[in-house]
């Protein structure tokens, strides 16, 4: 006879095999298991990147985020509250959406929230502008909008932006990991191999070594080839640094990228929630004026819209789940919980939290559904107390994983018809355009933008879908909007 334990065992995973549909989708329990791990250890760098951003920066008022002048209080609440909030909207979107894709603090949005937004103004009143955003798209995607719009996007300008995100990712792997940098020079050219032209220091050894590996295991079909790869890794780089003291990368060009893969003196802590509840949702109007305020919304909102229609549709591809239009299974869900993990994400003053493409690494290691999302929120909300989840793993143990997924995702490039003009030239724009300005939105930008023009002059206006003339019409006001502002105001 079988025990309880085992038939309580067996109940709970027929639970999850019908709910989240695991097998219909070709995976496995352990499979959603290892890719929610390694989305979680490839983008968990958010917990400790984002304090630095949104944590040291005074507002109009000489304050920092939640108050006060100590930059170690503040960096030390963000911390907290991204991995609070990345793990309740990554979880949601697990459980509602069933889709293999983790939501945490935008980078980039947090940098411009930070930097062009709250020194104008109080933080609560930035993070109001960002909950109004949030809210404006969520009525965007309860109507039908946002859905309308991705639907309107022509199938190969949609393989054109995965493949352009692939090609993101892969630089962003290999600029994190330190392998091309921005040289010193000033009249040096943009990027550069390593330092000053060299590959220095054991961090980049990592980095080569973790590369390696995991392509190997990949190629040789071992299961958990990325997870395997990233532990690897980690445990060489605490050999080097225990070894050889190598300190950050900001203060040696040989160290490493953001955090020292060293066990940390104090292994728990007690959250501090203070953060939650921190906006004020109309206090930037009477700071700056409706005007002004608009236009912030407006560059918010269209950042946060694209962003996330290119990365479910690039996160649906890899993994094999898009229908014959291109287009994921419960998109309307999945746009939904990022609506409103955008609100959630100003409302507990981190910032905008949006689609994450490193989500791509869990689905390179076998993430089919939402379960491997859930896994992932788990890991983010154990990260609020345990501190090693985030401070082991350095970029150079993690960045691999996104070389060895965006090379998966450019293998899309052979579904675009390069010999017709039309539809080429503005895929050729997106895919270079991504890497080429950080931007994922950029690059989709162009490429409507392009492809509406191209279709113009060659009398074929027709063939545009209206919705998609509205948006190349925003994307222009968008890529003017700094000359609009200043017009304006």
């Amino acid at each position: 006879m079988s025990s309880p334990q085992a038939t309580t065992a067996r109940s709970r995973s027929g639970f999850l095999e019908s709910y989240f549909k695991i097998s219909e989708r070709g995976s496995s329990l352990s499979r959603e298991v290892r890719g929610g791990l390694v989305t979680f250890f490839t983008m968990a760098y958010i917990v400790v990147l984002n304090p630095l951003i949104i944590g040291t920066v005074k507002d109009g008022d000489g304050q920092l985020v939640g108050g006060g002048t100590n930059p170690d209080v503040s960096i030390a609440k963000v911390a907290v509250a991204t991995a609070l909030v990345a793990g309740v909207v990554t979880i949601l979107m697990g459980v509602l959406a069933n889709f293999p894709l983790a939501l945490a603090t935008g980078l980039g949005l947090n940098a411009f929230v930070a930097f062009s937004i709250a020194t104008k103004m109080t933080w609560a009143d930035a993070m109001g502008l960002v909950v109004l955003e949030g809210l404006v798209i969520l009525v965007l995607v309860l109507t039908g909008f946002r859905k309308a719009v991705f639907e309107a996007v022509p199938l190969q300008l949609k393989i054109a932006i995965s493949v352009g995100i692939g090609l993101f990712i892969a630089f962003i792997g290999l600029v994190d990991a330190g392998l091309v940098r921005r040289p010193a020079a000033p009249d040096g050219p943009p990027v550069e191999l390593g330092s000053a032209g060299e590959l220095r220091g054991w961090p980049v050894l990592v980095f080569v070594f973790g590369l390696l590996l995991m392509v190997t295991l990949y190629a040789r079909k071992v299961k958990g080839a990325i997870l395997i790869g990233i532990v690897a890794s980690t445990v060489l780089a605490m050999i080097f640094q225990a070894a050889f003291n190598l300190g950050l990368r900001k203060d040696n060009p040989g160290g490493w990228g953001l955090q020292v893969p060293e066990l940390p003196d104090k292994w728990f802590s007690k959250p501090n929630l203070d953060l939650l509840g921190e906006f004020n949702l109309f206090g930037s109007f009477e700071r700056i004026g409706v005007i002004a305020a608009l236009l912030i919304i407006f560059t918010l909102m269209l950042a946060d819209f694209f962003d996330t229609m290119g990365t479910m549709t690039a996160i649906g591809a890899e993994a094999g789940l898009l229908d014959k239009d291109g287009i994921p299974p419960n998109s309307q869900r999945i746009l939904v919980v990022d609506s409103v993990a955008a609100a959630a994400g100003g409302a507990a003053s981190v910032s905008s939290n949006t689609s994450y493409i490193e989500s791509a690494s869990g689905v390179g290691e076998g993430a089919r559904t939402g379960l491997a999302s859930v896994v992932t929120g788990i890991c983010f909300l154990i990260s609020m107390v345990v501190a090693p989840l985030v401070t082991l793993v350095p970029y150079e143990a993690a960045t691999p994983a996104l070389i060895l997924v965006g090379f998966l995702m450019m293998t899309q490039v052979k579904g675009i018809n390069f010999d017709d003009i039309e539809v080429a030239f503005p895929a050729f724009l997106t895919i270079i355009l991504m890497p080429f300005t950080y931007s994922i939105s950029a690059g989709i930008g162009a490429g409507f933008v392009s492809y509406a023009v191209l279709k113009a002059v060659r009398g074929k206006s027709r063939e545009v879908h209206p919705l998609l003339w509205v948006v190349s019409l925003l994307f222009v006001l968008y890529f003017a909007i700094h000359p609009l502002r200043d017009w304006l105001t």
